[in-house]
């Protein structure tokens, strides 16, 4: 292996069932997870599930479940919703798990030794719906945000954690690392929360009012607030391969809990410890449906991924969230745009392309990939599908811009490259001609070869797709070096396989999204 590398996303809270949202993050993270390994990384992809709070204690009182069964039900859901999509990380975490609890607290036992954790009685407003306490500086025009849900006026002794010691440190730390959050205008925004002094983080809540959750080891009668809980599963869980991975070379994370969760309440978790900050916070944006927010509290407004999955493959709902999004922005979701982008790109571009190639090398060759030589190339027209630049475009995408969709806008140029070489050298024709019999090898070579390069571009958007290609080109599936991307005759006399089709049209509508 060339190194390692780890990469987390948010683990999501089980509260209520998957959706787009939650689907999109994790096939984002697989996509970088799948890229690192092209590169031979030896990657720790961690993702999972947020089992405690009073959220879930309240969904296990409405379905009249204890707790652990309503988390192991609702934890099942998202599991296959991974597996369905590809979604290979390293572990599925669970914050039930007991090895994550002990970490727990540990960390906050160190913590209150080293002072950073205090008793006092906080009486003010608590959000139910964000399960912590706001202030009238949180209000927008005189309201409370729609993201706090029910807002109520509560008076409870509970124990916090200094936060404004750290703020000057955190703020350096920005400034001199402007590649820690990403996009550029996300961290802008959390260099401008940084801009007052910070409130103490009330880390605990009492058994009285929420028993699901993990006990403070110096005071077993309150739990602990569940975003320090979850936080913690990024290194509880960093030495799941057997040696502690630290720090993340990358977090995932959606917009809504940049501030303060990641930003500010994990960043000074860490340095309160005297752990180093993970290298990049990749920060991306909402989905909408047809135009309205995905929300769990609008359930009209939810998509479930699970019927597209089953109806057009995982690797067309894969596609769609990494081309459609813009990662930091918000992507719409809706059925026309997706079956735009499975009939035209998917079916079209890239299946068509795959089918005539194979077709003609069976037809004209007998399904042996001719061998060519430079005596009859023609640089004007071959020269597009014999650069490398297209494996040099999609790996500045990825690794300098965190560019999922600019990468593959990429690929589709090449493929666009790809078809349209079809069409001005028209192969069905030289066929006719046998004095363009090495002028025919040459094109089919070409062709051949760039249907191998397509299927190591695409592996990491598109996993299943990719082995389905090196299938048909009978080629060991894979996943293979990124590196085998870049131009080269090792198919000459290759002995290909018969085109089947890899996206069938679809003749009767997508399942409905709302």
């Amino acid at each position: 292996m060339a190194g390692s590398y780890f990469l987390t996303t948010a683990i999501d809270y089980v509260n209520s069932a998957p959706h787009l949202g939650h689907a999109y993050e994790k096939v984002l993270a697989d996509f970088f997870a799948r890229h690192q390994q092209s590169l031979e990384h030896d990657v720790l992809f961690l993702t999972g599930v947020d089992e405690h709070g009073q959220k879930v204690q309240q969904s296990a009182q409405r379905e009249g479940i204890e707790p652990q069964l309503f988390c192991d039900g609702m934890s099942a859901r998202f599991q296959r919703l991974h597996e369905s999509l590809g979604v290979a990380s390293s572990h599925f975490v669970r914050t039930t798990e007991a090895h994550h609890k002990t970490v727990v607290r540990e960390w906050l036992q160190k913590l209150h030794d080293k002072g950073e954790i205090f008793f006092q009685e906080y009486e003010g407003f608590y959000s139910v719906r964000q399960e912590q306490f706001v202030t009238e500086k949180d209000k927008v025009d005189g309201q409370w945000p729609e993201i706090f849900g029910e807002v109520i006026q509560t008076k409870e002794p509970n124990y916090y954690f200094r936060l404004e010691p750290y703020r000057q440190r955190l703020l350096k730390h920005l400034e001199e690392n402007p590649e820690f959050v990403v996009p550029t205008f996300r961290r802008k925004e959390l260099l401008g929360a940084l801009a007052e002094p910070l409130a103490d983080l009330c880390i605990s809540r009492p058994k009285s009012r929420l028993s699901w959750g993990i006990p403070l080891p110096f005071n077993e009668d309150y739990v602990t607030y569940v975003w320090f809980d979850a936080l913690v599963n990024y290194y509880s869980f960093a030495s799941i391969k057997g040696s502690l991975h630290w720090p993340p070379d990358l977090q995932i994370i959606g917009k809504d809990i940049l501030i303060p969760a990641h930003g500010v309440y994990w960043t000074i978790m860490l340095f309160a410890l005297d752990l180093a900050l993970p290298k990049h916070l990749l920060v991306h944006g909402f989905w909408t449906n047809s135009g309205a927010k995905i929300s769990k509290s609008n359930a009209k407004s939810l998509v479930d991924p699970v019927p597209y999955v089953e109806k057009f493959g995982p690797d067309a709902l894969r596609y769609f969230v990494l081309r459609e999004m813009v990662v930091g922005g918000d992507a719409d979701f809706s059925d026309e745009r997706f079956e735009i982008r499975y009939k035209t790109d998917l079916g079209n571009d890239l299946g068509n392309f795959i089918n005539r190639t194979l077709a003609m090398i069976n037809r004209y060759r007998e399904g042996k990939v001719p061998s060519y030589d430079g005596f009859h190339i023609d640089k004007d027209v071959d020269e597009k599908l014999r650069t490398d630049d297209p494996y040099k475009f999609y790996r500045q995408a990825v690794e300098d811009n965190f560019a999922p969709h600019y990468a593959l806008m990429g690929v589709w140029k090449l493929i666009s490259d790809a078809n349209e070489y079809v069409e001005k050298t028209a192969p069905w024709k030289l066929a006719k001609d046998p004095t363009q019999a090495k002028r025919l090898d040459a094109v089919l070579g070409h062709l051949a070869e760039t249907v191998r390069r397509l299927s190591v571009l695409v592996q990491a958007a598109l996993p299943f797709t990719a082995k389905k290609i090196r299938a048909q080109l009978q080629l060991p599936s894979g996943p293979v070096r990124l590196s085998e991307a870049l131009f080269g005759n090792s198919l000459n006399d290759h002995v290909i396989g018969k085109p089947e089709v890899i996206f069938p049209p679809i003749e009767d509508k997508a399942p409905t999204v709302s």
